[in-house]
């Protein structure tokens, strides 16, 4: 299970003309708290930030899944609602359950197609209800951490 935070970081850009400015951007990161989100995202914007940093905002998020690509023309990130539908025999009515992923594309259409070959497996009857770009700069899923000289107890 992901726990997405959503963390604009304030940094100094330089423009074309020179002058430097200050820009507040949003980044994904996965992490287990506000606290190690908060360092990932420090350690990750970090090395390739020129100046000043500062993490101005740190929210949670749910995203229920991730669609990546190596794809380098998919350099923006969609948001997309998913509703899945489910027959209740009790009532003899379908419900529905409404779900956020988060899917790297180059447009909407790319994102939807994306999705749905994403989806392909899925056994759930579903329905795409949103599709929308997000001002997400990069997203940052948790990786852990490995100590090279580090064993594991198991193997001592």
């Amino acid at each position: 299970m992901n726990n997405w935070f959503e963390c604009k970081v304030q940094t100094q850009k330089q423009l074309d003309s020179g002058k430097i400015q200050k820009t507040v951007e949003p980044y994904l990161v996965d992490a287990l708290n506000f606290t190690e989100a908060e360092a990932r995202i420090i350690k990750e914007v970090s090395s390739y930030c020129n100046g000043e940093m500062t993490v101005k905002d740190i929210k949670r998020v749910k995203y229920s899944e991730l669609f990546q690509t190596t794809d380098a023309n998919a350099d923006k990130w969609y948001k997309v609602k998913c509703n899945f539908i489910i027959f209740d025999e009790k009532s003899q009515k379908e419900k529905k359950t409404s779900s956020m992923m988060l899917v790297q594309a180059s447009s909407v259409k790319d994102a939807l197609k994306r999705f749905e070959e994403g989806m392909k497996g899925s056994m759930m009857d579903y329905e795409v209800a949103m599709v929308q770009e997000t001002n997400l700069l990069d997203v940052f899923p948790y990786e852990p951490l490995v100590v090279a000289d580090e064993k594991p107890e198991y193997e001592q």
